[in-house]
C-alpha cells in the first residue's frame, strides 16, 4: 500500500473537494477524530504518526458522487487504517454497510499485494485493522444500518459465525451549534457553515466564528478559505463569484470582520437581484397573461358575433316563408323584440 503523503486526487464535486482538501492536512483529520469520536484510544494519537495514502478506492460507478480519504495509522508493533466514506448527498444511501465493505476488502486486497510474499505467508502475518466512518451532511436523518450483519438477513440465529464490523458517523447536521461553537477549532467551523441554513443565517455564523477563525494559523486558515470557494462560491450566481474569490483570496485572519462583512454585501445583493428577478418575471407574467386574455375575449366576442349574425340571417329567412314570430324565437334563441324588430326593417 502507498504510504506517501501526498494530496490526493480530488473528486468532481465541489462539496467533496472541499472536504477532502480539508481532511487532507493531518492536523485537520486528527482534530475530526479528537472533537467527535468518544473512544480512548483517540487521546493517544500522535499526529506524526499519521500517514494520508493517497489512493482512492471508490468503486467507479460512484467515483462522480462520492470521495473517500484513508489514513494509515503507523505504531510501533502495528499500523492501523482509517477509511472515511464522504457521503455528501442530500439522501441516505442504505447500502453503505455493504459499500464500505468492498472498499475494505480493496484495501486489505491492496495491503495483501504490496507485502512481500514470504513475510505474508508467515505463521505471524496479520492484516491491518481497518477503522471504516461515514460523514454526511445530509438533511434528513442517518438511518442506515450501522453494523455489516444488519445487512445479513436473519443474522440473529447465526450472529457469532458472520462477518460484522461498525462504522463512526459524522453526522454533519446532526451537531448542534453550541456544541459546535464549543468545540472552537477549524472542523467544528466547517460543519456549522454546512449545515443546512438560509444565507442570513449563514453570515450570523459567520459573525459567532469570527473570534475562532482570528486563532487559527495561517494553513488552518488557508484551508477554511478554500472550504468556503469550494462550497459556497458554486452557490452564488456566475457574475458574483469572481467577488468572493476575491474576497476570500485577499483576506488575513486579522481581517475576517472585513470580509464577512464583504460576503454579507455579496449575499444582500445576491437576494436583491433575485427579488428583482422574481418582480420583473411576475411583471412580464402578467403581461403575457393579460395579451393571452385580451386575445380569448376578442376570440369569444368574434365567436359570438358569428352566432348572433347567423341566428339574424335564419330569422330572416323564416320571415320571408312567414312563419310566426313565436316559432322563430323558439328556433333561434332571439327574443320577440328583435324578431319584430328584424321584421319592420324588411317591410
Amino acid at each position: 500500500m502507498p504510504q506517501h503523503e501526498q494530496q490526493p486526487k480530488l473528486p468532481h464535486h465541489p462539496h467533496d473537494k472541499g472536504y477532502k482538501q480539508l481532511l487532507a492536512n493531518k492536523k485537520v483529520f486528527l482534530e475530526l477524530l479528537k472533537t467527535f469520536v468518544r473512544e480512548h484510544w483517540v487521546e493517544t494519537i500522535d499526529e506524526n504518526s499519521l500517514v494520508l495514502v493517497n489512493k482512492s478506492y471508490i468503486l467507479q460507478d460512484f467515483q462522480e458522487k462520492e470521495a473517500d480519504i484513508i489514513y494509515m495509522l503507523k505504531t510501533k508493533n502495528k499500523s492501523i487504517i482509517f477509511y472515511i466514506l464522504l457521503e455528501l448527498q442530500s439522501t441516505v444511501d442504505y447500502l453503505i454497510p455493504f459499500r464500505l465493505l468492498l472498499y475494505m476488502v480493496e484495501v486489505w486486497r491492496d495491503v495483501y499485494n504490496n507485502t512481500p510474499q514470504a513475510e505474508r505467508e508467515r505463521k505471524g502475518f496479520r492484516l491491518p485493522p481497518i477503522i471504516p466512518a461515514v460523514l454526511y451532511n445530509g438533511a434528513t436523518n442517518w438511518t442506515a444500518a450501522r453494523t455489516f450483519k444488519e445487512m445479513q438477513a436473519g443474522y440473529e440465529e447465526f450472529a457469532k459465525y458472520l462477518l460484522d464490523f461498525r462504522y463512526l458517523l459524522f453526522d454533519v447536521n446532526r451537531y448542534s451549534e453550541e456544541e459546535l461553537l464549543k468545540a472552537a477549532n477549524l472542523i467544528a467551523s466547517v460543519f456549522l457553515l454546512d449545515q443546512r441554513i438560509n444565507p442570513q443565517e449563514l453570515v450570523k455564523r459567520l459573525w459567532k466564528l469570527a473570534g475562532v477563525v482570528k486563532t487559527l494559523s495561517p494553513n488552518e486558515f488557508r484551508y477554511l478559505m478554500v472550504w468556503l470557494k469550494n462550497v459556497i462560491k458554486p452557490k452564488m450566481p456566475a457574475d458574483m463569484q469572481a467577488k468572493v474569490d476575491s474576497y476570500l483570496d485577499t483576506t488575513n485572519p486579522w481581517e475576517v470582520e472585513k470580509m464577512i462583512s464583504n460576503l454579507e454585501l455579496v449575499l444582500e445583493e445576491m437576494q436583491r437581484e433575485a427579488w428583482l428577478k422574481g418582480l420583473k418575471e411576475g411583471e412580464e407574467k402578467g403581461r403575457l397573461e393579460g395579451r393571452l386574455e385580451g386575445k380569448l375575449e376578442g376570440k369569444l366576442e368574434g365567436k359570438l358575433e358569428g352566432e348572433r349574425e347567423a341566428k339574424l340571417q335564419v330569422a330572416k329567412n323564416l320571415l320571408l316563408l312567414n312563419v310566426d314570430i313565436d316559432t322563430i324565437s323558439k328556433a333561434t334563441g332571439l327574443s320577440l323584440e328583435e324578431i319584430e324588430s328584424l321584421k319592420k326593417h324588411l317591410l
